[in-house]
């Protein structure tokens, strides 16, 4: 027998339609928030950042693949890594499908990360995916954005193994790196729009910000366990040929 409140379907219905309400209050809010973000004010991007891609080294402006919005989720994959760090690989999985619909929007979606470009594309074919990525090694781009740190940053901040939430180390050992290693990057998404040849920062997010690019979370929300991580928060997570 279930330990759950169990009850009528009638009841089920009326709990539900309650909800209900508190979801479609919830779409709303969404809705404003997102007008709210069309509406932030840009910045100039007046830094010349070129970046090294598949193609060989292009400037920001050429990275929006003749499109006028660019999204760049900064994947945290440092100097030091060996490998991609597994929640990123997690988010990165549900990307490729996107790109045809993005791209019918005028949308360009791509990684960078710090890691030499060399790296980046031996992972992507250890994961099997399409979603371009570049390297900002030879760029400030990543630090700039508030994505990636020096060693001396981290050591500075005076973060103890103890203070740190366990997914941290569990990811730090995943990805071949000490702590304050993995830490030197940062889950970011930064946000860009051309417009007769200039470059402008439209929107910028982290942490639990980037969120929406982990599309097993809302499924996840929807079903009777829920993300059932507790005080393990993502420490589930594997990449996607590392799971039992």
């Amino acid at each position: 027998m279930t330990d759950h409140k169990v009850v009528s379907r009638a009841d089920w219905q009326a709990a539900r339609d309650e909800l209900l309400r508190g979801e479609k209050e919830h779409t709303r809010m969404g809705d404003e928030l997102a007008r709210q973000r069309r509406e932030l004010p840009w910045v100039a991007v007046g830094k010349e950042y070129v970046l090294d891609t598949d193609d060989g080294p292009r400037p920001l402006a050429g990275l929006f693949d003749g499109r006028s919005q660019l999204m760049v989720y900064h994947f945290m994959f440092g100097p030091a890594y060996e490998a991609g760090c597994p929640v990123n690989s997690s988010m990165a999985d549900g990307l490729d499908g996107l790109l045809p619909h993005l791209h019918a929007r005028d949308v360009t979606l791509l990684l960078v990360s710090q890691a030499p470009l060399a790296k980046l594309q031996a992972y992507r074919r250890r994961m099997g995916w399409r979603t371009p990525w570049v390297s900002a090694a030879n760029t400030d781009f990543n630090y700039d954005f508030g994505a990636s740190f020096t060693l001396e940053q981290v050591r500075g901040w005076g973060l103890s193994a103890d203070s740190l939430p366990p997914i941290v180390a569990v990811n730090a050992a995943a990805t071949g790196t000490d702590v304050n290693g993995y830490l030197t990057e940062s889950p970011t998404v930064s946000v860009f729009a051309l417009q007769d040849g200039a470059v402008y920062q439209t929107y910028g997010a982290a942490a639990r910000g980037v969120e929406f690019l982990m599309p097993y979370y809302p499924v996840l929300d929807r079903v009777p366990k829920g993300r059932d991580e507790g005080d393990a928060f993502q420490t589930w997570i594997r990449r996607h040929d590392e799971y039992a």
